[in-house]
């Protein structure tokens, strides 16, 4: 299934910092994708990948008691359905990878 795959996607992407909240059973997750960097605020990553075409929510998501017992300002949330496809997954896990590289290093 869709989650199972993007879940696999996110952890052969070794994206270094990046934490996926929920979790790693794709049995007992449902298609909603929330995670964070150390090192890029998620209004940030969230923006690149609006500019990319890439559409995924940021902030406290209407749980802002949740997101403050994670640690974090805020997080970015991709959501999954019956009409997304894995091509969809790879261009998001592509996308914040070319982020990532983007605001750590500066490169395109």
């Amino acid at each position: 299934n869709l989650t199972s795959y993007a879940l696999n996607k996110f952890k052969e992407a070794d994206l270094d910092g990046m934490d996926l909240f929920g979790p790693d059973d794709p049995e007992v997750r449902g298609g909603v994708f929330s995670f964070n960097t150390v090192d890029v605020h998620p209004h940030d990553l969230g923006t690149f990948l609006d500019r990319m075409g890439i559409a995924v929510r940021t902030g406290h998501h209407c749980a802002m008691p949740l997101v403050r017992s994670l640690g974090v300002a805020a997080t970015v949330r991709a959501s999954f359905y019956l009409y997304n496809t894995e091509r969809e997954v790879d261009i998001l896990v592509d996308g914040v990878t070319e982020a990532l590289r983007y605001f750590r290093d500066g490169s395109k």
